[in-house]
């Protein structure tokens, strides 16, 4: 035997628990380390290793459940065709903005995420302005989306309630908000426990998270060709419904991408817990490039799957049941089945809550942290038994349940969700587009890095976002009635206009961007090469 072989210890002897324990240890010292460096003191344990945080990335995009709400998009703006390639045709774009947010989470773990890229790729003289649009506008998107979130979890309790009692059940928006209410309380007391409980809950939400996808896959192609319902593959993939009432057809098949926008939101999750990671400059990049494309394989399939499942477009558009995805469920696998595999559903859209709640604390304690919220001093505390930002969590769930009140009126809930994905990617872009124009010199590579690709990847990803950002401000229909109109452009000016305002009249005298909370750590360095190589000797000097 060689002696390599015979000095190894094995992996269960004490040893090896040993020295997996010192490795671990090293590894945790060392992102700390690079946190110092960023100007921020740990406050967090670091619970998630490698795989919670991708199964968390990927957890909170709820692939199935999001699908599940968002299938009226589609079947309005194409039908066949908006489900397979409404789908298809945003997530390659998608994943140039994921490439780009990754390269700068690994070269910037901090929970403060994309408003602590933006200040540090922007101008000196506008940095400050840079982080603060940025950061309200991830918070506003952050917030909106745990409301949309759970309002829909609320809606699909309304839709199983319906069909189990044959219609005589038939809950209004009074009920739903009350239901909405309960989610929001009890993921309130879920997103406030400890880090190690959130990180072991993760490998619950992706087993559910993927099984009930697969399983919905397989039950609406075995069942529907069981029936007899079938349809051919040409119908599936080729067969084009406009129901928009726009005479242009491009345009109304461009309405369909709202599907696939919403559901692949909050991949800057894996950021913003990156002070909770393990070896978290490795991990986070790797968590949002996999959550992304996992989710955007998974929900293609199951598109593909619901295009062949789906016998007639008018009836699910004509349901009387509040998501049509319900409705294509009962058709195929009749009451029983439906209820069965709807409540596996209900489970993965009210634990991609769960996960959306955490990411959204962790981004208001992080601008809490840096002083830009009113009332910084209380959201941004730890609390000491869990390590957790508990404050932060519960305002959360209070302000989604302001939000809430929108649900009293469809337009409005609707064009709230259509607000939250334009604030997210608007906070995207940001840092994108500085990271190719003022910062091309002043990002420290991480571990993963896109190399010359970062130009022409980055120009792609804001080219995107500009683009969707017009496209999901224009209403569903032609000529839309009060009742149906879509308010985003409404809720994000709104937003943008109270940014900019309290920015003029007070946040620029004193707001300077992310706020050191270490001190003779120097500043960030701005020579990438010299930044790695200061971060590899603090590695090695702890491992020694």
């Amino acid at each position: 035997m060689a002696d390599s072989e015979k000095a190894a210890p094995s992996a269960a002897s004490p040893g090896a628990a040993h020295g997996s324990d010192q490795t671990l240890n090293t590894v945790r010292h060392a992102d700390d380390v690079l946190l110092a460096k960023l100007g921020y003191k740990s406050e967090f344990r670091r619970e998630f290793s490698y795989f919670e945080t991708i199964a968390f990335a990927f957890s909170i995009m709820g692939v199935v459940a999001s699908v599940s709400s968002t299938l009226s998009f589609p079947l309005v703006s194409g039908g066949h065709v908006g489900m397979v390639f409404g789908w298809l045709i945003p997530c390659l774009f998608v994943m140039t903005i994921a490439a780009s947010l990754a390269e700068m989470t690994s070269s910037m773990p901090t929970s403060a995420g994309l408003y602590y890229f933006s200040a540090k790729l922007a101008p000196d003289r506008w940095a400050p302005l840079a982080s603060w649009i940025t950061g309200w506008a991830n918070v506003t998107g952050q917030v909106t989306l745990v409301c949309s979130i759970d309002f829909t979890c609320a809606q699909m309790i309304t839709t199983a309630l319906s069909v189990g009692s044959d219609g005589a059940i038939n809950l209004g928006a009074g009920p739903t908000f009350g239901i909405l209410l309960a989610i929001l309380f009890t993921h309130g007391i879920v997103c406030s426990a400890a880090t190690s409980v959130l990180a072991r809950l993760n490998l619950f939400y992706v087993a559910v998270n993927v099984g009930t996808t697969i399983a919905a896959i397989i039950a609406l192609l075995v069942c529907s060709k069981n029936l007899g319902n079938r349809v051919d593959t040409t119908t599936a993939f080729t067969m084009y419904e406009n129901n928009t009432g726009w005479t242009n057809n491009a345009w109304a098949f461009l309405l369909a991408f709202t599907s696939p926008m919403w559901t692949l939101t909050g991949y800057d999750s894996a950021a913003h817990i990156s002070e909770e990671t393990a070896g978290a400059a490795r991990a986070a990049p790797i968590a949002i490039l996999v959550g992304v494309g996992a989710t955007a394989t998974l929900g293609w399939l199951l598109y593909i799957a619901a295009s062949f499942a789906t016998a007639s477009v008018d009836r699910l558009l004509g349901s009387t049941l509040p998501l049509p995805m319900g409705q294509l469920f009962l058709d195929v696998l009749g009451k029983r089945g439906m209820l069965a595999l709807w409540s596996l559903v209900i489970v993965v859209q009210y634990v991609t809550g769960a996960a959306q709640g955490v990411d959204a604390s962790r981004v208001v304690f992080a601008f809490a942290r840096d002083n830009a919220l009113p009332g910084s001093r209380w959201w941004k505390r730890v609390h000491p038994a869990t390590r957790t930002p508990v404050n932060a969590v519960w305002l959360v769930m209070v302000l989604a349940g302001v939000c809430g009140l929108l649900g009293f009126s469809e337009a409005a809930l609707t064009s709230l969700a259509g607000s939250s994905v334009i604030a997210l990617y608007i906070s995207y872009a940001t840092p994108i587009f500085l990271r190719i124009t003022s910062g091309r010199e002043k990002l420290v590579p991480g571990p993963f890095s896109l190399g010359k690709w970062y130009l022409p990847l980055g120009i792609v990803a804001v080219c995107w976002v500009s683009f969707i950002a017009v496209l999901l401000m224009f209403p569903p229909a032609v000529d839309p009635s009060p009742s149906d109109m879509n308010y985003a452009v409404v809720i994000i000016g709104a937003v943008f206009v109270l940014a900019g305002l309290s920015w003029v009249l007070s946040a620029r005298k004193w707001f300077t961007g992310p706020v050191r909370t270490v001190e003779g750590t120097g500043p960030l360095e701005t020579d990438g090469k010299k930044g790695l190589e200061v971060f590899e000797k603090e590695v090695s000097q702890t491992s020694t």
